[in-house]
């Protein structure tokens, strides 16, 4: 049997500095806007089938880069709009919970190398 994946019970606002997202599972994640928008897993950001772009770089979003606006995409994801007029990317509970979250906890375990490894509940 898998584990039940992490949904939202709380969410920041798109006015907030950064965005928080407290997940069923207790944990507090944080994410600055500039890496939800270099991380937006969309196919023209991270490529598909023979399409293979170069992921965004720092340099290619505005410094000043937030999201206008944030929804629920069914009952697995999150869909931003972002400043830049940006708007296809999906973000996977997942992915938000496991892969991009920037508390410190997840932050260490990345410099480490261990991101993923943890035994997930």
């Amino acid at each position: 049997m898998s584990p039940k994946m992490p949904t939202p019970v709380e969410l920041g606002s798109v006015t907030d500095k950064t965005l928080s997202i407290k997940w069923s599972d207790g944990h507090q994640s944080t994410y600055t806007w500039m890496s939800l928008r270099l991380h937006c897993p969309c196919a023209r950001c991270r490529g598909e089938f023979g399409y293979h772009p170069q992921p965004p770089a720092a340099k290619d979003i505005p410094p000043t880069i937030r999201a206008m606006s944030m929804s629920r995409v069914g009952a697995y994801a999150l869909r931003f709009v972002w400043s830049d007029g940006h708007d296809t990317g999906i973000y996977p509970f997942n992915m938000l919970r496991f892969e991009l979250c920037e508390c410190d906890e997840h932050r260490s375990e990345r410099e480490r190398g261990n991101a993923g490894t943890r035994e997930r509940e």
